[in-house]
């Protein structure tokens, strides 16, 4: 019956996935949106950090944690952030909340696991007024939405060689849905612009890893961990229509198909650049861990041509995260708040986006708390993970907008031993 259960909500959250908005932002009218975060809740609350493994959590970021699994693992996501969009003349405040991943975890053999899921990867969601003056000193207003997104279902496999050593690769499959508009009122004037887009994209992308834990005094561990996510090369099936609606009704007058063969335009091509993750940490296994990592992505050379946004460059992004995690006495059998895993980390993010001359940054607080279950042998591992975080990107200069956001991530994950066999005394 558990296991029907779980089948049926795999197929409901995939459906729901796809069909959520995943932001408000409005840098999500850049690139292919927001890019989200990739990690569980428990490596969200360390700052973001990958390198970490252990025995009953799958790690959605470092396929090669797979081959510690010792028990079956069911796991999903789902976040709450609250959002303070602020300019320099006014604010505004909004929220959204989101599925944010949906795995399974499955031991194959002694070092050997494997993992597949779904979860989204970016998210477009963001309306937009701008307002100016024309030559004839008439007032012009553009209005920009978007909405759509794309989604990843991925299949990873992590072994583990030699003592110590362990190998991973991911093969992601990212499929997904971008549509924008522009409508364009000029005061006076009856008719509207109007101008909609839409990008159906897919394409492959591949994550390698591997993580060195020696120990250090037969008490301790060395954590250090190498992780490149390639190249990801997807493929844009582009539509634009373009025409003219009536201000006063909102319905639209004359709108065709524009010709995008004539511009090359209908297929074009999103490469997102390699980003390498390294990662140190040091810590006592099932007492506490600490550790730092770094990634760095030549973010420069992505473009989108499809879109052509004349006030938006790139840069090469690089991000910094340093978290850990506390156990004040995991076998203990009373005092339940001693079996409880703290959890907390800092990140700063150089996104590599550059709007109107300004670089858009993150920086954010993370803390949180796994909350052990109590249940059967099957179940006695299972926990419920709470966390939270605190940040900000971007900026009020230039006409920008600043966002300060507070999230809040529940994760819950679940252990059984169903794929073993079961002996007969």
């Amino acid at each position: 019956m558990v296991k029907k259960t779980l089948i049926a909500l795999f197929c409901m959250a995939s459906t729901f996935v796809q069909s959520q908005n995943g932001t408000i932002s409005p840098y999500s009218f850049f690139g292919v949106g927001d890019f989200r975060e990739n990690g569980t809740v428990e490596n969200q609350m360390m700052g973001g950090i990958s390198m970490y493994v252990d025995s009953i959590h799958v790690n959605l970021r470092n396929p090669a944690a797979y081959s510690k699994l010792a028990l079956t693992t069911y796991t999903l996501g789902v976040s709450h952030r609250e959002y303070r969009l602020k300019d320099f003349n006014e604010q505004q405040n909004t929220s959204v909340t989101n599925l944010d991943y949906l795995s399974v975890g499955l031991p194959l053999g002694k070092g050997v696991g494997l993992g597949f899921g779904l979860m989204p990867f970016s998210s477009v969601g963001y309306n937009l007024i701008s307002q100016s003056t024309n030559g004839d000193q008439q007032n012009v207003t553009n209005v920009f939405t978007g909405e759509g997104g794309l989604n990843r279902a991925y299949i990873s496999l992590g072994f583990r060689p030699v003592k110590n050593l362990a190998l991973g690769a991911t093969a992601n499959y990212n499929f997904g849905t971008l549509e924008y508009q522009r409508l364009q009122q000029v005061e006076g004037v009856q008719f509207g612009t109007i101008d909609n887009r839409e990008s159906r994209i897919n394409g492959f992308d591949f994550n390698y890893s591997a993580i060195y834990t020696p120990k250090i005094k037969d008490k301790y561990t060395l954590y250090s961990s190498v992780a490149v996510n390639t190249q990801i090369n997807l493929v844009s099936k582009n539509s634009e229509r373009i025409g003219s609606f009536s201000q006063e009704t909102g319905q639209e007058i004359e709108v065709i198909d524009v010709d995008l063969d004539a511009q090359n335009l209908r297929n074009t091509e999103l490469k997102i650049p390699t980003t390498t993750t390294l990662g140190l940490g040091f810590g006592e296994e099932k007492k506490w861990f600490m550790g730092a990592e770094y990634s760095f992505q030549q973010f420069s050379s992505f473009e989108n041509r499809f879109l052509g946004q004349d006030n938006v460059t790139y840069q090469d992004a690089k991000s910094y995260a340093l978290g850990g995690h506390f156990i004040p006495d995991y076998t203990a059998l009373s005092g339940y708040f001693k079996r409880v895993t703290y959890r907390a980390g800092l990140r700063y993010d150089v996104t590599g986006l550059v709007v109107n001359d300004k670089e858009i940054n993150n920086f954010g607080i993370t803390f949180g708390l796994g909350l052990p279950l109590s249940g059967t042998i099957t179940d006695r591992f299972s926990n419920i993970n709470i966390g939270f975080e605190l940040g900000r990107r971007g900026t009020t200069d230039a006409n920008l907008i600043e966002e300060s956001y507070f999230k809040v991530n529940i994760g819950l994950s679940l252990n059984a031993l169903w794929f073993q066999k079961r002996k007969i005394n």
